[in-house]
C-alpha cells in the first residue's frame, strides 16, 4: 500500500502533507528528526490524518492534490470537529 499523510505540530498547529510506503516507519523518522527539512526542525507532530492506496500513482496524485489550496480546503472540511 501506498499512504499519503498529514502531520500537526502540536505547538504551533502548522501542517507536514508527505507520500510513503510505509507510514509506520516513516512517522518515526519524522518524530526522530531525521524526515525532511520541516518536519526535522520541529520537534511534536503527530499524525491526524492518512489515506491508503494500492496505485503509487493515484497516491502520489493524492498527495499533490492535498498540497494545493483546494486540497487545503478539502483537508480542513474532513477535520471541521478535530479543528474545532
Amino acid at each position: 500500500m501506498y499512504y499519503v499523510y498529514l502531520l500537526e505540530d502540536q505547538d504551533d498547529l502548522s501542517w507536514y502533507i508527505g507520500y510513503s510506503e510505509n507510514l509506520r516507519e516513516r512517522i518515526k523518522e519524522h518524530k526522530k528528526g531525521n524526515g525532511c527539512k520541516t518536519t526535522s526542525e520541529k520537534p511534536n507532530w503527530e499524525l491526524i490524518y492518512y489515506e491508503a492506496y494500492p496505485d503509487k500513482q493515484d497516491a502520489l496524485s493524492r498527495e499533490k492534490f492535498l498540497k494545493s489550496g483546494s486540497g487545503r480546503k478539502y483537508l480542513k472540511k474532513q477535520l471541521k470537529n478535530y479543528l474545532e
